[in-house]
């Protein structure tokens, strides 16, 4: 069994990983006040809560794009576990053909969907993750990941809406009934799911236009429950994919 971390820059992502079976996945606040202490707190906390005996975690591994907090979690994680924990990053084999202008470029969180999803379904692929942005990453036939796009994410674009306008308040991320909404929480609300939605279905067929084949798509994320539903293209939700892309690196790196 191994503790695997994705730190974002709103949520900080954990669980146990054991070949194909995921113990628990949990979500934490990032938060750069935090010491090192209270992020080994909060780690045992969880896995005291999941009853995971430490003595049978063999070792850690972290993807980060917070770095202020990468070494905070990484030395936290190995004084609750006291096993060593990796860091995706320069010198660790991901067996991900990146094809980008500048590779080293590429978010470690895009990489490890990227090789999770590589492993688990067909290419070409598009590989959706919905956190504090939503991205859409693309791997062609070869399997080689040649780019995507980044979206603003859709709670970070609810919170830049509400703070700019004077009437609209926070609301839930609950579908309304209809698109065309008759109050203005529905209209809030539908803008923000179904237009999430839409610009995701209207980013896919531009995406297979330009490959010249339809493909694979999957989604991951805290957010993809909420707006992948609403989508007209066939979309994989697969949330556990970014524990088993930490889970594939760790093992290519023992």
């Amino acid at each position: 069994m191994i503790l695997a971390i994705d730190i974002g820059n709103t949520n900080i992502v954990l669980g146990c990983v054991e070949g194909k079976k995921t113990f628990f996945i949990e979500r934490l606040s990032t938060d750069k006040a935090k010491t090192e202490l209270e992020y080994a707190v909060s780690l045992k906390n969880v896995l005291e809560i999941y009853e995971i005996p430490v003595n049978q975690i063999e070792g850690g591994i972290i993807s980060s794009v917070v770095p202020q907090v990468t070494e905070l979690c990484r030395s936290a994680a190995e004084k609750v576990i006291k096993k060593p924990v990796k860091v995706v990053g320069p010198g660790v084999k991901t067996g991900l053909n990146i094809k980008l202008d500048d590779p080293a470029t590429a978010g470690s969180d895009l990489v490890v969907v990227a090789v999770a999803a590589l492993n688990e379904y067909t290419c070409p692929q598009i590989v959706i993750d919905m956190g504090t942005a939503t991205t859409m990453s693309v791997l062609d036939q070869k399997g080689c990941f040649i780019g995507g796009v980044i979206l603003p994410g859709l709670r970070t674009s609810l919170d830049a809406l509400v703070s700019n306008a004077a009437q609209l308040s926070q609301t839930s991320l609950a579908a309304p009934k209809k698109v065309i909404g008759k109050n203005t929480l529905d209209c809030l609300r539908g803008g923000m799911i179904y237009g999430n939605a839409a610009s995701i279905d209207g980013m896919i067929e531009r995406m297979e236009e330009e490959l010249g084949c339809k493909c694979t798509i999957v989604a991951t994320g805290g957010l993809a429950q909420a707006v992948i539903p609403h989508c007209r293209h066939n979309i994989i939700i697969d949330e556990d994919l970014l524990l088993k892309g930490l889970q594939i690196i760790y093992e290519k790196n023992r």
